[in-house]
């Protein structure tokens, strides 16, 4: 037998899981996706060879974000395309996370506290760099969000690629070298900070729900030993040493911060039988190493769906001089101010037969039979 795939996984316990619970709008709309996706609920292509007749049927896909079917190709199309915005520069992986104790009321107020995880990491790099002790430039960064834990649990936060130089207010290039030039604790307080303003802020506005196992911070008293806690707590974020060279950032930009990751990946599937999904995930208290996690089906498609995130939410967001409005200008004084070179896209005015054939070798239109030509 084949592996299973999320989509098996789903054909196969999502109408229990509807039996104990009540998905959104937008998780069913994923769920439907998933089953539906490549089965010819969306269409499909026919083509025939031109020299020998044969039939060749090629079933649509969901292009939902949140499918595992989906994600390669646009992946490696945005990996392609953030080449023309990386330069021959130090950079940094920085990880913005928040204490667990605020997980259901994030969870119960998704689109407003993510958000908020935005504005206090950006707003906490742009301060510090922008602050001469620290390095006093204006630098570039994307933020991306991830919600999951390996054993796909909630667990809300930012991943940050940093650009370890920018533009000084004189407009030269100015960085520290190799070396990380942000103290992490004082990070760690200014994004606990303006995390907590803002949440202190959303809720004095009376904008917060409190569902599930929020519901008691429901009680004034309840919700300020909350931030009390939070408060008294180190957040403290996490930093990857430099990366080594341009290409290198390309490559850790497609691993592990794309936006199309989604909580679980086809691959790490193990197994499946009636009741139980066994797949791969990592065991931080042994080095990070791969182990076998099983749980109930219905459990799999709980916690997978608990990563959708809210509909038409921005998980990838640019700040600084990779902002749209600037990033053509500044990041072209940035490479002439390093004498480094621009990394072209090699995808860009490509159509998808080109795009399958350079990064799979998939030739789409010769026939599988005899060679020939497939015509639609």
């Amino acid at each position: 037998m084949d592996k299973p795939t999320v989509q098996d996984i789903f054909h196969r316990f999502y109408p229990a899981y509807l039996d104990q619970y009540s998905p959104s709008p937008v998780q069913a709309k994923v769920a439907h996706n998933i089953m539906n996706c490549k089965t010819g609920a969306y269409g499909a292509n026919v083509c025939v060879c031109e020299d020998c007749g044969f039939v060749q049927i090629h079933y649509n896909s969901c292009r939902n974000r949140c499918c595992p079917m989906c994600q390669a190709v646009p992946k490696e199309m945005w990996m392609d395309a953030r080449r023309e915005d990386v330069l021959d520069a130090p950079y940094f992986h920085l990880v913005f996370t928040v204490p667990d104790i605020l997980n259901p009321v994030i969870y119960s107020n998704q689109r407003l506290l993510y958000d908020a995880l935005y504005h206090a990491a950006s707003s906490t790099i742009s301060e510090l760099t922008a602050d001469p002790k620290h390095l006093g430039a204006k630098v570039g960064y994307i933020c991306i969000l991830h919600t999951w834990g390996s054993e796909m649990n909630f667990h809300p936060h930012i991943h940050t690629i940093l650009l370890g130089g920018g533009l000084a207010s004189n407009n030269q290039w100015k960085d520290n070298g190799e070396n990380f030039f942000l103290p992490i604790r004082v990070i760690s307080k200014m994004f606990r900070g303006k995390y907590l303003e803002e949440l202190k802020r959303l809720w004095e506005e009376d904008k917060l729900v409190f569902h599930g196992t929020a519901e008691k911070f429901r009680n004034h008293y309840t919700f300020k030993e909350l931030l009390d806690s939070c408060y008294g707590m180190d957040w403290i974020p996490h930093c990857k040493k430099t990366f080594n060279g341009a290409q290198t950032v390309i490559k850790y930009l497609g691993k592990y911060t794309h936006p199309h990751r989604i909580a679980v990946s086809n691959h790490r599937i193990v197994r499946m039988d009636d009741d139980t999904v066994t797949f791969l995930v990592k065991d931080y208290r042994n080095e990070g190493q791969w182990k076998e996690l099983t749980i109930s089906g219905v459990e799999f498609v709980r916690r997978f769906l608990m990563h959708v995130p809210p509909r038409r939410f921005v998980r990838i967001r640019h700040y600084g001089l990779l902002c749209s409005r600037t990033k053509s200008q500044k990041l072209t004084l940035c490479r002439n101010l390093l004498g480094c070179k621009k990394y072209l896209s090699k995808l860009r005015d490509m159509e998808m037969p080109e795009i399958l054939e350079h990064l799979y070798g998939i030739k789409v239109c010769v026939c599988k039979a005899c060679g020939g030509h497939l015509g639609k």
